[in-house]
């Protein structure tokens, strides 16, 4: 089963989720009766126990590195792009240009990165960025917020995989690729944004001079 949800379900890292039907599904549509909410939560209790060890271990990690991003703490200036690249990673592994949207999914992610980014951008424009570019690093300013985002894209992508594997016909639905392809493009604009100022703050700063 596993191979088959790798191939079935654009949501990779999940692939104890199948989109195939449950029979019991089949068998009430032919009956005329619909599935049950007591049914539905069986099987949503199935997905969960059948998720693989990796993906909690993913979860565990993300809460690992937004605990550590609540604090302030000196980094080196290329550890900050690994979160953003995971999550930017985990976005895109749940999007393809052959939904609903087609070749489109890209532009409407583009937007909601841009929208995040300026938002954030302007948002924090008030907060001063330390950096020593001498000594290869910067001051992060601790905050909440990357946390709440790597959860916010971790569950969003879970429920995006359970409901379109209990409802393939979600996968063709334009308002529902839309709204997930925008939050996905959102919530990544937000670490776009909080990256962009540290960077630009960095280059602003003249360079070391060479012994």
């Amino acid at each position: 089963m596993h191979a088959l949800c790798a191939a079935r379900l654009h949501f990779a890292p999940f692939c104890g989720i199948s989109s195939h039907r449950d029979p019991r599904r089949r068998r009430a549509r032919h009956s005329g009766v619909t599935l049950t909410s007591h049914a539905e939560r069986i099987m949503i209790a199935q997905i969960v126990t059948h998720t693989p060890t990796y993906v909690w271990a993913l979860l565990a990690f993300l809460l690992y590195r937004g605990a550590l991003a609540s604090r302030d703490r000196e980094i080196a200036m290329r550890a900050l792009f690994i979160i953003p690249a995971v999550m930017i990673g985990l976005s895109l592994s749940s999007m393809s240009g052959h939904g609903a949207l087609g070749g489109g999914v890209w532009a409407v992610w583009g937007l909601g990165v841009l929208a995040g980014a300026v938002l954030t951008w302007r948002l924090a424009g008030g907060v001063p960025v330390v950096v020593d570019r001498a000594a290869g690093i910067v001051l992060h300013r601790g905050s909440w917020v990357p946390l709440m985002l790597m959860i916010a894209i971790f569950c969003t992508k879970y429920a995006v995989a359970v409901a379109t594997a209990m409802h393939p016909e979600l996968q063709q639905n334009l308002l529902f690729a839309s709204a997930v392809t925008l939050l996905f493009g959102l919530f990544n604009g937000v670490f776009v944004g909080r990256l962009a100022r540290y960077t630009a703050a960095w280059l602003a700063q003249p360079a070391p001079a060479i012994a």
